[in-house]
């Protein structure tokens, strides 16, 4: 069903999006409609900054947690991965965690304010109605990827950190 959904929403350009939009703004005088799209977009666009931050943070995050294995042999937080298979492993479910983060805000920030234009005869109304529900659909979306990316993040961060200290402790007792 979601699959039949886009492939109809998709094939409606940004032109008849367009159309659809200044034909709700033609038949109403309700400022309010507007003052609603004005506040939904403002939510949608702090929260694909919020997402974009979050992606460049889990970018910062896997260059660090994997620097224990490109390290070279010696320095402080290094490892060798024959001998030390579960920091590696540590480091590697690290990564993993973050990449799924990195997954979840892209999706957030490529999720599309579509809805389908059933009929050229809709009311002003049903367009209306079908504008705002994809918005809130779409900021809906873009929370639940960015508290799951929030949390994935997280996750990966803490396992990374424990693996540094692990790491650093190995070496300092051995």
């Amino acid at each position: 069903m979601p699959h039949r959904l886009m492939a109809r929403m998709s094939r409606y350009s940004t032109r008849s999006l367009l159309r659809a939009f200044q034909k709700v703004r033609e038949v109403t005088t309700d400022l309010g409609f507007l003052h609603d799209l004005e506040l939904l977009q403002a939510k949608d666009l702090d929260l694909s900054v919020r997402l974009g931050v979050l992606l460049a943070f889990n970018a910062l995050i896997i260059t660090t947690a994997i620097n224990p294995i490109t390290a070279s042999p010696g320095a402080p937080v290094s490892l060798d991965a024959p001998t030390q298979p579960l920091q590696t492993i540590a480091v590697f479910i690290a990564v993993i965690l973050l990449a799924f983060s990195a997954i979840h805000c892209v999706r957030g920030i490529l999720i599309g304010e579509e809805f389908a234009i059933d009929d050229e005869n809709d009311t002003p109304d049903i367009t209306r109605q079908r504008m705002l529900a994809a918005w809130c659909r779409s900021i809906d979306v873009q929370l639940a990827s960015i508290r799951l990316g929030v949390r994935l993040t997280a996750a990966g961060g803490l396992v990374s950190l424990l693996t540094f200290v692990w790491i650093l402790a190995e070496k300092m007792v051995g």
